[in-house]
């Protein structure tokens, strides 16, 4: 018998498997050891109590990190006896990281709306004897727009010149009296004070007579028409709206928390996608006042019509940097990955044994924007990341670079 066991126990291929056989049957045997010692002895759980169970359920969290370490430390005690089977090469693309400026843009709604906006009007009431102007028509400034038929005020601007003619003679002829030392004194002043009466109602409706002719108040397109000739006009009521198309503004909310990241004077992408336009405007009004009901602050940029392209209404759109770094170290944000304890990591191409492997780089990551994110740590100008493939190797796994 003695003779048989040393042969079998000599034999290379069967004693290596004995070998493997009983490192397993070890592991199992530890494995079953340590669940029974975590089972046995413990009183019935009672699922009603919240802090009983928050303290079963952190001691199994423990245990299972316990076992996670014994685990991992046993898997690779096995990979270090075992002999290795030489792996065929992974194939990967790579790049090679370059220190670059980084910066974060923020997209908002906006639109287009006029800076000078007016609305032209009467200040008398009366019936619209004309309206001059047509919607689409460009007025300068000045320009006669319509005409209010005020018959009525010509009426008691007749009737006042008779009674001003009359008040006129009385008055001339108790002043040459007066100056003659004859009559009284308060016969000269009731003259006197009722044509000064009539003289200053005469400059009011003569002044009220001028309203009859409606001018533009500012140079610009008349944008709609609101009342035609025959209809009556109510006073301060409109008749048409008017803009200046070379004044135009892009407005737009931006939410409160980017209060201190943008100021007046920097400079924004406007992009109106009605007309496929794109421009770089700079921020000529910061608001100073949160809007209560939806938290954000208005923010104005001046530009003019393009030559009649862009319209008040249109609606835009507002890029304005939020974050900037420089000779920052930043990768595609689908490589890097993260291990069970949080630890984040990409892979890195590196020599060992005059071939290429990759080895699990750990990084902190900082800011990122569109498909890339900042390396705070853990990488540096130069080194190789694996951009393809990086989710199917481990680390040490020989690779074959097909870069093209």
């Amino acid at each position: 018998m003695n003779i048989i066991k040393n042969k079998t126990t000599n034999h290379p291929s069967l004693g290596f498997r004995n070998l493997k056989f009983r490192r397993m049957k070890n592991i199992t045997t530890l494995l079953l050891l340590i669940l029974l010692a975590v089972s046995c002895g413990e009183k019935p759980l009672d699922l009603t109590n919240v802090a009983e169970v928050k303290a079963e359920l952190k001691k199994k969290k423990d245990a299972k990190k316990v076992l996670e370490t014994e685990i991992t430390s046993l898997t690779n005690k096995i990979l270090e006896l075992e002999p290795r089977k030489e792996k065929a090469p992974l194939l990967i693309t790579t790049q090679t990281l370059e220190a670059t400026d980084f910066n974060r843009m923020i997209d908002v709604q906006a639109s287009v709306l006029s800076d000078n906006q007016v609305y032209v009007s009467s200040e008398t009431g009366g019936r619209l004897l004309s309206v001059m102007v047509k919607e689409g028509q460009y007025v300068n400034r000045g320009q006669l727009v319509a005409t209010v038929d005020l018959q009525s005020l010509q009426d008691q601007k007749s009737e006042l010149e008779t009674s001003m003619s009359l008040a006129k003679d009385v008055y001339d002829r108790q002043k040459r009296l007066w100056d003659q030392n004859i009559g009284s004194e308060i016969q000269y002043l009731q003259a006197k004070n009722g044509y000064d009466r009539l003289q200053k109602t005469m400059t009011t409706l003569s002044t009220q007579l001028k309203k009859a002719n409606i001018y533009a108040p500012i140079s610009g397109v008349v944008d709609m028409e609101f009342l035609k000739a025959g209809e009556l006009a109510a006073p301060g009521a409109p008749i048409v709206q008017m803009f200046n198309p070379n004044k135009l503004k892009i407005t737009a909310d931006i939410p409160e928390t980017y209060l201190g990241k943008i100021k007046r004077g920097d400079k924004v992408e406007v992009s109106i996608p009605a007309i496929n336009q794109e421009m770089t405007k700079k921020i000529t009004l910061l608001g100073r006042t949160i809007d209560p009901s939806n938290r954000t602050f208005k923010v104005e940029v001046a530009t003019d019509s393009k030559k009649g392209t862009i319209k008040p209404n249109l609606l835009a759109e507002l890029k304005f940097n939020d974050y900037s770094k420089k000779d920052a170290i930043t990768v595609p944000l689908e490589i890097v990955q993260q291990e069970v304890s949080g630890k984040k990591f990409v892979y890195t191409i590196t020599k060992k044994d005059g071939k290429e492997v990759a080895i699990k780089s750990y990084v902190t990551t900082g800011e990122g924007y569109e498909g890339d994110i900042i390396i705070e740590e853990g990488l540096i100008a130069g080194v190789q990341i694996i951009i393809d493939g990086a989710r199917s190797i481990s680390n040490g796994d020989p690779v074959k670079i097909i870069n093209k």
